[in-house]
């Protein structure tokens, strides 16, 4: 008798079969292009001469930031100024952003810290119980468009300008629009979450019930010894954020100097922050759409939002030289500051974030959310500056 069981047939998994194939042809032929106009071994050492000057004049002089903004946090945390904030922040959180007043605490960590930090609380069993379901996963994009706050607006204040007074302006302007991009993010999340979970399923617990409980050390402890414990510990994670940014820096800005960057007079020669200058051309393309909503005053300004995609430090990294060579100005720094603070490296931490708190399943959602609200905190960015130059300059 003829064995009438269906074979089960295997999909063919073409996307491993030729991954390496196609890998191949695009890394080659991504560089081979490059090097068709720079020459390969100019390009070479331009990467890895701006890779090194990125390491000692930028990524040093942000963990040197982030080693003092940590160390403020620290003190922050240590002293209640957190939990003072909370009180303060808690009635504006409901209207504002449809969260519950606990959600304040994770802006001012974030702001203090980075996005990640928002994880020590979203594990918190008592804190997941503050929030409803549809609102918890929302807290993903409120915290990232506070990540790295104090260290994106201190670098800002710290860069040179032609006009001290327009550039710190700028700065605040910057702040102002990344907190409406937060909000855009934010309130553009909860509208897919609400359809999804509706708006009464609690959040349910996760873990043991953790208490916090103080040594004896620790409550012997003097009033100058808990100050410099605080600033110390605080320190230690502004240095591990420094760390942490360093690959994000040196492989994703060396590509866009690469990217950004062109021909020096005289030609090439190798040197750091040469490129092709493909960038530039591109955003050129586009400049009737970006002109009205970003207001750069070059093209090559849109390099620092493309780079705070992945990376708000290797972003914020890329302003002192164009700021140098003329190539942004103050009303660009507002723009910077609103982008590089909300988007903040959203397409590196978000898969994780979400996978981190139990919703991967909302990846996609909370990146789309994001992506419109840091455009819109761009937009709000530009013309706030403006109309604070109109009334006030």
């Amino acid at each position: 008798m003829e064995n009438t069981k269906p074979t089960e047939r295997k999909k063919p998994r073409f996307s491993r079969k030729w991954e390496p194939i196609i890998f191949l042809a695009v890394f080659i032929g991504f560089f081979w292009a490059i090097s068709l106009k720079m020459g390969f071994t100019n390009m070479v050492s331009s990467m890895m001469n701006t890779a090194f000057d990125l390491l000692i004049n930028t990524c040093l002089y942000i963990m040197a930031i982030a080693v003092l903004t940590g160390a403020i946090s620290g003190l922050f945390h240590e002293y209640g100024v957190i939990s003072l904030a909370d009180r303060i922040l808690s009635p504006v959180m409901k209207p504002v952003y449809g969260l519950s007043g606990a959600a304040s605490v994770a802006v001012v960590t974030t702001f203090l810290s980075d996005n990640p930090a928002i994880l020590s609380l979203a594990n918190n069993p008592e804190y997941r119980t503050k929030f409803k379901k549809y609102q918890f996963p929302a807290l993903t994009n409120l915290g990232t468009a506070f990540g790295m706050g104090l260290i994106v607006c201190s670098f800002m204040m710290s860069v040179p300008a032609a006009s001290e007074q327009r550039k710190n302006l700028a700065v605040l302007a910057g702040l102002a629009g990344s907190i409406i991009g937060s909000i855009v993010s934010t309130r553009l999340m909860l509208g897919f979450t609400a359809r999804l979970y509706g708006k009464t399923a609690p959040m349910e617990e996760s873990g043991e019930s953790r208490t916090a409980v103080k040594t004896e050390a620790a409550a012997q402890k003097t009033g100058f010894n808990r100050f410099m414990d605080a600033a110390l510990g605080g320190g230690r994670t502004g240095v591990e954020i420094g760390l942490s940014i360093i690959p994000g820096v040196l492989i994703n800005a060396t590509l866009i100097v690469l990217l950004t960057y062109g021909m020096p007079e005289g030609g090439y020669t190798g040197a750091a922050r040469e490129g092709v200058a493909f960038l530039p051309w591109l955003s050129g393309k586009f400049s009737f759409l970006l002109e009205p909503l970003f207001g750069f005053s070059t093209p090559e300004a849109l390099t620092v939002p493309i780079t705070s995609i992945s990376s708000a430090g290797a972003a914020i990294s890329i302003v002192p030289s164009l700021l140098a060579t003329g190539l942004a100005n103050e009303n660009d720094i507002a723009v910077f500051t609103a982008m590089a603070m909300c988007w903040s490296g959203y397409l590196a931490t978000h898969v994780a974030m979400m996978d981190s708190i139990g919703f991967s399943n909302l990846v996609g959602k909370s990146i789309l959310s994001h992506t419109i609200g840091g455009i819109a905190a761009g937009t709000a960015a530009n013309w706030l500056y403006k109309l604070i130059v109109m009334l006030l300059l």
